[in-house]
């Protein structure tokens, strides 16, 4: 699955092929830059290159243009999407993993959890 994400954000398709897959044009999509919904790598030559989930990205702001959202609705929308995705994790849950690594690493002498089962 790492490997999968992984390959999703390389960035491989300079600006021409993006304007093809998506049907925006170069100045939407520089523009959709500008206000940091997405954030294409620049190569050597310093022109942008993005990757599939800069695509999927840009499809979905041409979606909810089309459905009638301003762009500052979509800033919205994604800064609600990453809070809800950098949700905190409470003591127990991280206790609770460092166990199961410490047994998976062979570190506890037994491996009855202090935690119960489920």
């Amino acid at each position: 699955m790492k490997e999968k994400e992984f390959r999703r954000n390389m960035a491989v398709f300079p600006i021409g092929s993006v304007m093809k897959l998506t049907d925006l044009s170069a100045r939407q999509i520089r523009y959709y830059e500008d206000q940091e919904l997405i954030k294409p790598d620049r190569n050597e030559g310093n022109r942008r290159m993005y990757s599939l989930n800069d695509m999927d990205r840009l499809l979905e702001i041409k979606d909810y243009i089309s459905e009638g959202f301003n762009i500052a609705a979509i800033k919205k929308k994604y800064a609600e999407r990453e809070a809800k995705s950098k949700k905190a994790v409470s003591p127990t849950e991280v206790r609770r993993a460092l166990h199961n690594e410490l047994l998976q690493q062979g570190r506890f002498a037994s491996a009855q959890s202090p935690f119960g089962r489920g």
